[in-house]
């Protein structure tokens, strides 16, 4: 893998390199994503990446793929390592809840506050929605430095790591880098726990049963679903 390569968005990837934290999480971390990448056949620097986030586990998945194929293969879990809130998802400024729905990263940080930092689209339509009208809040990130109020924190080594890999699947073509944020992996035994813990609150047990067709698609087919957000807030499956 050529992490030099000329690509479609070279001058962000170069803007980039030229910070210093950037600079360091390539010296530390580029021959380790080499060799990640080549285990699971990635060829090159054109490659799609996905991230799907566990409250309840306390993880981070990360999928790639190539670009020529439709099917993801698991690359590494990251262990989130602080959280904040409770299950559920987030609905107004200072609630202290991490968001649940499906989103993109939207923006790189190499100078952030929390060393290195990912942001997420939220609000999106749904929240927007769903959520307490002009309060919603934002600034949702996967970031370093082990510290929450709603984002996903990973310690900055493993930031350095993900970053790098956002970085390259941005920098090759990948225009929204998918992020789905789920309150646990909802195969049945842990839905139906879910079901139990939360019973009287039928708002959160409906929005994860709506959510659920989500992770169910990509648990069966390895691709991710094209998902529209209906009128009332709803997470809608396109795919046919």
């Amino acid at each position: 893998m050529n992490f030099n390569s000329i690509t479609p968005q070279a001058n962000f990837l170069a803007e980039q390199k030229k910070m210093a934290r950037v600079k360091t999480a390539y010296k530390e971390k580029e021959a380790f994503i080499r060799k990640l990448l080549k285990e699971k056949n990635v060829t090159g620097t054109s490659y799609d990446l996905f991230i799907r986030v566990f409250k309840r586990e306390k993880v981070v998945e990360v999928w790639v793929k190539n670009k020529n194929v439709k099917t993801y293969s698991h690359l590494i879990d990251y262990d989130i390592c602080s959280s904040s809130g409770e299950l559920g998802p987030k609905r107004q400024m200072g609630d202290n809840q991490t968001p649940e729905g499906v989103y993109y990263i939207d923006r790189f940080n190499p100078t952030s506050n929390f060393y290195l930092s990912l942001g997420v689209n939220y609000p999106n339509k749904s929240d927007n929605i769903l959520g307490k009208k002009g309060s919603l809040g934002g600034d949702i990130f996967i970031h370093g430095d082990c510290v929450t109020i709603g984002c996903v924190p990973l310690t900055d080594d493993k930031i350095k790591e993900l970053y790098i890999l956002a970085l390259e699947a941005k920098a090759s073509g990948q225009k929204n880098i998918p992020v789905h944020f789920f309150p646990a992996k909802l195969n049945a035994e842990n839905f139906n726990k879910l079901k139990t813990d939360f019973s009287d609150n039928k708002k959160f047990i409906s929005f994860w049963e709506n959510l659920l067709p989500v992770y169910e698609w990509f648990e069966k087919y390895k691709s991710i679903p094209v998902v529209t957000i209906d009128s009332k807030g709803a997470y809608k499956i396109q795919n046919p």
